[in-house]
């Protein structure tokens, strides 16, 4: 053990008491604790944390945390990266609903009148955005800001009496600490019973140019829609699911800054005159006879020449670049910010200069699964809730008028949620792998069109209806699609025809 300045003063003026300290820090120095991520010593000495609870860790960061993720989508292409990968990929391209009540006429109702509600004007209390339109932007704040609000008003302006309301977690009245029912309690704006169930939201009231207007206005938690992931079982507010890598992407922008000033210096081209009679004051060696150039204000143009004056060099500036070194580390950064994200590089980066159709196709599937997770929240948290309500204003306005709506109501809200197919990496390779998995059994018809974001009895419908509709024009699609003949349309009973005149003149001619 080596011994420090303190042990050897405290052994010479006392011996005993500095063979004390030495033997109690062999003793320290020897603990090591069962887990290296608790160790207390000098390699983790700056590891500061503590045990709280959810809310106590987030509230008090959760503003600065949100204000910070606000400005790095604003200003960072990294960050809109990971948004509009989440954006593009939730739902896809679109959403649609498929009622299930087994009533083929209710069915086609709801439909069209669910279509017809996801237009702007009908769904939106603003009506400047459809309904698809408004999923996309939940996502988007959900997963920046880390939760979002919609409310379900009912107004006179729309096809129904039912409307959307989006309110950012801003509208959160945190100041209120003053419960509606005195057996309550107000945290975070949010109103709890006793078993932390919501009961009500105090919603800060505003003019559009921002300033409040009047006190914060209460609204029944059956009213509103709070949209967010719980991590914790007593989490009762959001907090930014890009809160682990904001400060990553923070430092990647920051860097990528400076080396493109580095860069836009490096290609400037600067020369200097090395005089061989330095201008200043006149002494000895200073020759004044003949005329001289002067450099003032000369710029390097192409196609230049000048003359110099004697003796006079011209020495070039070119700084070293150092773009070349910077992507590999830019690339790593990118694929920790990823991964954080539970995305894969390609996915955020654009960038599959690296991959074959196997490495696609593997991150494709594991994107798919992170994807998926946020679609089963925003499924049960919010389009459920959404579509029921509908279902419930257009039985209110006659749309719909089964005499058995409240006593089978959960029969009127079947439905299926079908997002529009993905485009396939290798369509051929996909489709025949659909057709292996066909035919042993592996998939039924049913999994690979959801798999595809289609319904299975609208294709067989529209299948049915193409045959159908071929047959008239004497037109056999199997045989023209698959070289197997059915005898179903006119031109197969053409063709036995001739067979059979074929034939008979065969025999007649023996």
């Amino acid at each position: 053990m080596k011994l420090n300045i303190f042990d050897r003063l405290i052994g010479a003026v006392s011996p005993k008491a500095g063979a004390a300290r030495a033997a109690w820090r062999i003793q320290y120095e020897a603990y090591r604790g069962n887990y290296d991520a608790s160790d207390s010593g000098r390699l983790q000495s700056q590891w500061k944390s503590q045990n709280l609870s959810a809310e106590m860790t987030d509230r008090y960061e959760r503003d600065v945390v949100r204000a910070r993720a606000r400005d790095l989508e604003r200003n960072s292409d990294v960050m809109n990266s990971v948004l509009k990968s989440f954006k593009r990929n939730v739902i896809g391209s679109g959403l649609q609903v498929r009622v299930t009540t087994e009533d083929q006429e209710i069915d086609q109702v709801l439909e069209k009148a669910w279509e017809k509600w996801c237009k702007s004007i009908n769904c939106d209390v603003t009506g400047t955005q459809s309904f698809n339109q408004i999923v996309r932007m939940c996502i988007q704040r959900k997963v920046a800001d880390g939760g979002i609000l919609v409310l379900k008003r009912y107004t006179s302006q729309g096809f129904l009496p039912f409307q959307l309301q989006v309110l950012e977690v801003d509208e959160l009245d945190t100041a209120q600490i003053r419960p509606k029912n005195s057996e309550n309690k107000v945290v975070g704006g949010i109103e709890y019973n006793s078993w932390n169930r919501p009961e009500g939201y105090w919603i800060r009231q505003y003019s559009i140019d921002g300033y409040t207007l009047s006190e914060p206005v209460y609204v029944r938690a059956k009213e509103v829609i709070f949209y967010y992931t719980k991590k914790r079982p007593f989490q009762v507010r959001e907090i930014s699911d890009l809160s682990p890598v904001l400060t990553r992407i923070k430092d990647m922008n920051e860097f990528i800054t400076a080396v493109t000033l580095k860069e836009k210096i490096a290609a400037c081209l600067a020369v200097f005159i090395k005089r061989i009679l330095p201008s200043g004051v006149a002494g000895r060696g200073r020759n004044f006879s003949g005329e001289t150039v002067s450099y003032e204000g000369k710029r390097v143009v192409p196609g230049m020449i000048m003359e110099m004056n004697a003796g006079d060099e011209a020495q070039m500036l070119n700084p070293a670049g150092q773009g070349s070194d910077a992507t590999a580390f830019l690339k790593t950064q990118q694929r920790m910010i990823s991964s954080g994200s539970g995305l894969s590089y390609e996915a955020t980066s654009r960038d599959m200069s690296e991959t074959n159709y196997a490495s696609a196709r593997q991150s494709m599937i594991e994107d798919d699964l992170a994807y998926e997770e946020e679609k089963e929240l925003l499924v049960e948290s919010f389009l459920n809730e959404v579509y029921e309500t509908f279902v419930i204003s257009c039985w209110l306005k006659g749309i719909i008028s089964p005499a058995d709506f409240w006593t089978e109501k959960d029969k009127y809200m079947k439905h299926e949620w079908v997002v529009k197919p993905k485009r396939w990496i290798d369509p051929y390779k996909e489709a025949n792998a659909n057709a292996v998995a066909l035919k042993t059994g592996q998939k039924t018809f049913q999994q690979i069109c959801a798999e595809s974001g289609r319904d299975w009895k609208k294709v067989v419908d529209e299948m049915a209806e193409a045959r159908e509709y071929a047959e008239e024009k004497g037109i056999n699609l199997d045989t023209m699609l698959f070289g197997i003949a059915t005898g179903g349309g006119k031109g197969d009973e053409e063709v036995n025809d001739k067979k059979q005149k074929g034939s008979h003149a065969e025999k007649s001619a023996g």
